[in-house]
């Protein structure tokens, strides 16, 4: 299990409706400059899928990331299994420092820990960036 974590400054409301409509989502979520999600969908419910498409904006590459709901707590805890079996859980903790946000996933068996733990907390600095707007 990796975990990565964050501090965003900006209200509890406003950093779970940044992290989980596609709009926002599309403005975010990537790991650095060279890629970006053009296509998002999100069911926030458990049960409910989610699929963001992430490209190279050479437009070389992409791929679907994509998975199923195990558990969803409104501004407190997202739970889900991405589509290859492993599961990811995060919690929003509202502090007077801002919204922590902790996000721990099952590390795949491709790519080195380190590069699969930079490539994650990459995204969550983005995030970030974009929430304190």
């Amino acid at each position: 299990m990796i975990t990565v974590k964050t501090i965003v400054k900006a209200p509890i409301e406003k950093v779970w409706n940044l992290w989980t409509q596609p709009e926002h989502i599309t403005q975010w979520n990537n790991a650095s400059e060279d890629w970006h999600t053009p296509k998002a969908s999100n069911d926030l419910k458990a049960g409910g899928k989610f699929n963001f498409t992430m490209a190279s904006r050479d437009g070389k590459m992409s791929f679907d990331f994509e998975g199923t709901y195990t558990a969803v707590k409104e501004h407190s805890v997202i739970e889900y299994n991405i589509i290859d079996g492993r599961k990811v859980s995060i919690t929003f903790e509202a502090t007077p420092n801002g919204v922590t946000i902790t996000e721990s996933f099952d590390a795949e068996t491709v790519n080195p820990e380190e590069m699969q733990r930079q490539g994650w907390q990459n995204i969550l600095d983005n995030f970030k960036k974009y929430s304190e707007q």
